[in-house]
């Protein structure tokens, strides 16, 4: 396995995580891929290891270049366990080598793994000069774990951005003109609404620090590396952090027998009807990591559920869990529901869209199967109401 040159004298070393399908709840059907950097200079330095089941293969890939044992400094931008897996083994290898992190990050680092490692800690605006090239560091607290930071390297200006701007996404092609832009935005909306989106203010912060910045190459921790369509994941990423919505849809739901289906696709029709772009999801087929990308983007959010043991269902209350930690903003919000006699669980939707913050539209909520006029209502309700 071979070192991939990102420019002159630096390098992909990282590894490609083929398999992986779930990314702690979040899935990922396309794989993933645990970046690390190499940079040849007077001091030779790493930036970011991988997840600890791929060290063998990032060791593979700097051996291609270098002698790994002389490596000076190993970046860490981020504690998590995805970068920081293979930490412990290339410490062990490198016992002359200095760690670079931010004071969270030797926090982090000791309480995970206890090593006696030579720490160099930086905050925002240190630089370290490793010959004809200088690293200058950006602290980017809680985007989105306390301690992660990114690294510039100014004279080949290049932004190791860490978890921003990431994807998972397992392939052979290394930047952004090899795959197309579809997929990569795809996989990077999905990557922002399943780990990033409750920290939209942060990134907005992060987003401020990199305008300062010349950037021709953005290298990420997770997925490919961009250097021909940064203006375009830029404005994604300005678009997301600032929780803009478009003039959209998503009715996510669970049935039990087929009634509160049958009201899903009511207030479907509305929607249709006023020419708002619209997705239905039943969370019998639709994971809710795949439903969340739909959140990100949509100003209505629609959630259904019967009444199961005086309760909402167990995969609609799972949704509203997941995502009522990922706090979107600026939402409206509608529960509707069939139930047989109890029927608390339209008002148990409705009332975590409120705790969430949502706008509410009159809820919907029929006994038993609905007729054809009880769905027409629906349906000219929702219309008067968008």
């Amino acid at each position: 396995m071979k070192a991939v040159k990102v420019k002159d004298n630096i390098y992909w070393v990282g590894g490609i995580d083929w398999d992986i399908r779930n990314f702690h709840g979040y899935l990922t059907p396309r794989g993933s891929t645990y970046n690390a950097y190499l940079i040849i200079d007077e001091k030779i330095t790493l930036v970011d290891t991988v997840k600890h089941y791929l060290f063998d293969e990032m060791l593979e890939r700097i051996s291609s270049v270098i002698d790994p044992q002389k490596i000076d400094y190993v970046v860490s931008n981020h504690v998590e366990m995805d970068h920081s897996g293979g930490l412990p083994k290339t410490m062990a290898l490198l016992p002359k080598a200095k760690l670079v992190t931010s004071a969270s990050g030797e926090k982090g680092l000791k309480a995970h793994y206890s090593g006696d490692w030579d720490y160099m800690v930086v905050k925002s605006g240190d630089t370290l000069n490793l010959g004809s090239r200088n690293l200058t560091f950006v602290q980017t607290p809680m985007v989105h774990w306390p301690d992660n930071m990114v690294t510039y390297l100014g004279e080949d200006r290049i932004l190791f951005s860490n978890d921003a701007f990431g994807q998972h996404i397992a392939s052979p092609e290394r930047f952004d003109d090899e795959m197309k832009l579809g997929i990569l935005l795809e996989e990077a909306g999905k990557y922002y609404a399943n780990i990033v989106f409750p920290y939209g203010s942060q990134v907005q912060k992060a987003l401020e620090a990199v305008a300062t910045l010349d950037i021709e190459i953005i290298a990420p921790s997770h997925g490919i590396i961009w250097r021909s369509q940064i203006p375009a994941i830029l404005e994604e990423y300005k678009k997301w952090a600032g929780n803009e919505t478009e003039n959209k849809a998503v009715i996510v739901y669970d049935s039990m027998w087929g009634s509160t289906e049958k009201m899903a696709y009511a207030i479907y029709r509305a929607f249709e009807a006023k020419g708002v772009k619209t997705r239905v999801m039943n969370l019998k087929v639709d994971h809710i990591s795949e439903v969340i990308p739909e959140v990100l983007t949509a100003k209505y959010i629609c959630v259904g559920s019967p009444t199961l043991n005086n309760n909402m269902m167990p995969t609609v209350a799972a949704f509203l869990t997941y995502m009522k930690g990922l706090a979107p903003k600026n939402r409206i919000g509608l529960a509707f529901g069939s139930y047989g006699w109890g029927g608390q669980s339209v008002g148990q939707v409705e009332e975590v869209l409120q705790g969430a913050g949502f706008q509410i539209m009159e809820q919907a909520k029929l006994n038993y199967v609905p007729t054809a006029d009880q769905l027409e209502a629906i349906t000219r309700k929702i219309e008067e109401g968008i």
